[in-house]
């Protein structure tokens, strides 16, 4: 079991390079995937390579959607290379309440499209990566995220306002034990400038954290940076 502590439904628009590594790590964890892919040879090696749904079709198409099951979906991920399909599916996500809405986005000119509509996107090339969608879909809240060797996972996450680190310092959340004395607070990025962090560092409402664990980055970790 993920992170998630359940069993997701999860629509994945796309089986190229970025999509392939979604559909990897999603079904790999035992999630329920179906992907929509309009190139017939992708479709078909994707089908043969993974245990999920496929539909050979237009992912912007509507009845294509709603035959992967987009009412009863936890999440819906697009990663085509066409921002215009992608900002398309994810209007019709929206149309249906879909819980999570993730998008690539290929053009830097096309961010504020999406950010107009409040969809969780991700813009940079450097971050293009299915492994960062996957993981954003199963931890609301991360900015930015980064494997390392060994297991090791560094985080970006914007501490909430009901957040019970907001007023410690780094030295009193850890003495408290509201984070672990193994987690390593790496940066702090506060009104666009970077805080290198210190013991008596103290946590602010909106701060970027940038956290670094050896044991990667779970759900009890983000929890806390968001609320608790």
């Amino acid at each position: 079991m993920t992170t998630t502590d359940r069993i997701m439904y999860l629509i994945i628009v796309g089986a190229g390079r970025i999509g392939n590594r979604v559909i990897e790590l999603a079904t790999g964890d035992g999630h329920e995937v179906v992907v929509i892919e309009k190139n017939t040879d992708l479709a078909e090696q994707t089908s043969s390579n993974y245990d999920c749904l496929v539909i050979n079709d237009d992912a912007s198409k509507m009845d294509v959607l709603e035959e992967a099951g987009l009412e009863k979906a936890d999440a819906l991920i697009t990663t085509t290379n066409d921002d215009s399909t992608n900002l398309l599916v994810m209007m019709l996500g929206r149309r249906y309440a879909v819980p999570r809405l993730l998008s690539s986005v290929r053009e830097p000119d096309h961010i504020s499209l999406f950010d107009e509509l409040e969809i969780d996107f991700v813009e940079s090339p450097h971050r293009l990566n299915g492994e960062f969608l996957y993981k954003t879909i199963q931890r609301p809240g991360i900015k930015d995220y980064m494997r390392l060797d060994g297991g090791a996972e560094i985080v970006e996450i914007k501490l909430a306002e009901e957040s019970s680190l907001i007023g410690l310092t780094i030295l009193e959340a850890i003495e408290s034990e509201k984070i672990a004395d193994d987690l390593i607070i790496v940066a702090i990025y506060r009104h666009g400038e970077l805080i290198i962090p210190r013991g008596n560092t103290t946590f602010e409402a909106g701060d970027t954290v940038t956290v670094l664990s050896k044991e990667g980055i779970g759900k009890d970790i983000i929890q806390t940076l968001k609320t608790q």
